[in-house]
């Protein structure tokens, strides 16, 4: 969390992907993490929609960053697997949509989370889980 709080009060800067993405994290607390995030048309893929990738990439940072608000100094995490479920279209229409994770389970060495991008409307877009594993510094 001291990373998270330190991001928010502008200490640290936010990891570049959200730059590239056009997504940023807005709440962090322990054992949940919401990311808000634009979908541009450089974001398409040839069928004129938003690329899958988008979505797998904003769900990741959700529930991995979840799993990464319980971690004490000198844990740090990565994804062992991630399933992603589409449900629905994004486009540019869609000017805004927000990724909530939530951890499901942590234990010692693996933890588990869920996900979902849902509209301004509360419309669900994709929902994810994850598996994390914990690892030392």
């Amino acid at each position: 969390m001291d990373i998270f709080n330190a991001m928010f009060a502008g200490e640290l800067p936010h990891p570049p992907i959200g730059l590239t993405l056009d997504y940023t994290p807005i709440h962090m607390e322990k054992g949940i993490a919401v990311f808000q995030g634009r979908p541009k048309r450089h974001h398409y893929n040839p069928l004129g929609t938003v690329h899958g990738g988008w979505f797998c990439t904003l769900l990741d940072s959700a529930v991995g960053c979840a799993v990464h608000t319980l971690l004490p100094a000198g844990k740090t995490y990565t994804t062992l697997e991630i399933k992603v479920n589409m449900v629905r279209a994004l486009t540019v229409a869609t000017p805004l949509v927000r990724a909530e994770g939530k951890v499901i389970h942590a234990g010692r060495r693996t933890a588990t989370a869920e996900g979902k991008i849902v509209g301004p409307d509360g419309k669900l877009y994709a929902h994810a889980t994850t598996t994390c594993i914990i690892l030392d510094v």
